[in-house]
């Protein structure tokens, strides 16, 4: 027994001096967690959405595409120094070559000119319409979805209506009436206008719809109950706690229907409603060249590319963006 006390005391004695060696005399300081990797953890859904996105070789790609246009749009003048107005009969038709980098018109018209000024009224209809639908959509979604009763029945049933509808058709027709009442004139900003109010008019359902879904799933959680009980407004709830939690499905929709509308914006061009000369844009001159495809197959392969780069670009964009603000997706 005393042996064994003897070794125990022995052993105690013995490691308490290695553990006296080994541990610091004072303690370290505590860590900021401020500068840690849990603070990008706790990040928001918009900041991690954005690390994500950069990411992203696609929406890069995309979103620099996008920019290029843009800046055409914006800045004619930096791409280009010719005059889209001015035009040589003698050099109608003539090809590619260091004088015209993309040839000439059937008029004679510079057509990378044409191709750099036409950029221009197709992103405005498309930002028009889509700003339209947008504000439209968020309003009328967040009310009937918060509100519910007769007021989602009534926007419901009008929305019934304008969804029945056949896209293409109304909007031809629609224009086409515009048009005849002299509603709509040759000045170029004025046929802008008109089309994308068109556009608006039959385009608004998809994102009320899709609001009012958001709108409704949002109300029903938690936080919102909390708020609620706590004596939040109606308004305060709506705009406060609502609207942010509901509204990332309609931006991926604004970004693809961005290049739906330039995409419509050709199609109705070329059909006769949409823009018409003097106006330039990519519809106008695929629509005014089609006739001589066989001949000189270039003066309308080169807008169709560029139609299609940039409404191919907003579609990747728009779904880099769904996949991004999806956590389930990630």
């Amino acid at each position: 027994m005393s042996d064994s006390i003897d070794n125990s005391t022995f052993t105690a004695n013995s490691v308490a001096p290695a553990m006296a060696t080994t541990l610091p005399a004072d303690p370290a300081p505590a860590k900021d967690l401020r500068n840690e990797p849990a603070k990008e953890r706790n990040a928001s859904l918009w900041s991690d959405a954005w690390r994500e996105l950069i990411r992203n070789p696609v929406f890069m790609i995309s979103f620099g595409y996008i920019l290029l246009m843009t800046s055409m749009a914006v800045l004619p003048k930096l791409w280009t120094s010719k005059d889209p107005t001015i035009c040589e009969i003698r050099e109608a038709k003539l090809g590619p070559s260091a004088a015209h980098w993309f040839g000439t018109s059937v008029n004679g018209c510079d057509y990378y000119a044409h191709i750099v000024y036409g950029v221009r009224p197709s992103l405005l209809i498309a930002l028009f319409a889509t700003l339209g639908i947008t504000f439209l959509g968020i309003t009328l979604g967040l009310i009937t979805g918060f509100y519910g009763g007769w007021v989602d029945s009534l926007v419901s049933r009008i929305a019934d209506i304008i969804y029945s509808l056949p896209y293409l058709l109304g909007a031809l027709v629609f224009l086409t009436v515009m048009r005849k009442s002299e509603l709509m004139t040759k000045s170029q900003f004025s046929q802008v206008v008109v089309i994308a109010l068109v556009l608006v008019t039959l385009g608004w359902v998809g994102v009320t719809r899709i609001m009012r879904g958001s709108v409704l799933a949002a109300k029903n959680l938690d936080f919102v109950h909390a708020a609620k009980a706590l004596g939040a407004s109606n308004f305060r709830l709506m705009f406060r706690h609502i609207l942010p939690n509901s509204i990332a499905p309609v931006i991926v929709v604004m970004t693809i229907s961005l290049g739906g509308f330039i995409s419509a914006e050709a199609t109705l061009t070329f059909l006769g409603a949409g823009l018409q000369a003097p106006a330039v844009s990519w519809g106008v001159m695929i629509a005014g060249h089609v006739p001589y495809f066989t001949d000189y197959p270039h003066l309308v392969l080169i807008p169709c590319a560029f139609l299609v780069g940039t409404v191919l670009s907003f579609i990747l964009m728009g779904d880099a963006l769904r996949d991004a603000l999806d956590p389930k997706l990630r």
